[in-house]
């Protein structure tokens, strides 16, 4: 149960990384709550999943789920671009992650 609360929580994360865009600084009160909400949500999952997860494991999926989410988000949603590097650098962090889930079991 706690990796499933763990995956909401990066769902979560993306959420509100794209909230951040779309408020304009906090300035558009709707996006703003959403915003506020999810990333609220995302960390009381976040705190649930550490109560029984290896606390550095839960922290680098969580972070992880949300910069890969992010950065695909930016390349499909907003036109970042897309390089190898870019996508190298993703495929690291996702191999650190992984390391780290094996390496804690």
């Amino acid at each position: 149960m706690s990796w499933i609360l763990l995956i909401i929580a990066g769902a979560l994360e993306i959420a509100w990384v794209i909230g951040l865009k779309h408020s304009g600084g906090f300035t558009r009160p709707g996006a703003t709550a959403v915003t506020l909400i999810t990333a609220a949500l995302s960390l009381a999952l976040l705190a649930q999943a550490a109560k029984t997860l290896p606390l550095g494991t839960a922290y680098a999926v969580w972070t992880a789920i949300g910069v890969g989410g992010s950065i695909v988000a930016g390349m499909l949603l907003f036109g970042e671009p897309v390089s190898v590097a870019r996508i190298f650098c993703l495929a690291m962090i996702l191999a650190g992650v992984i390391g780290l889930k094996t390496l804690a079991a």
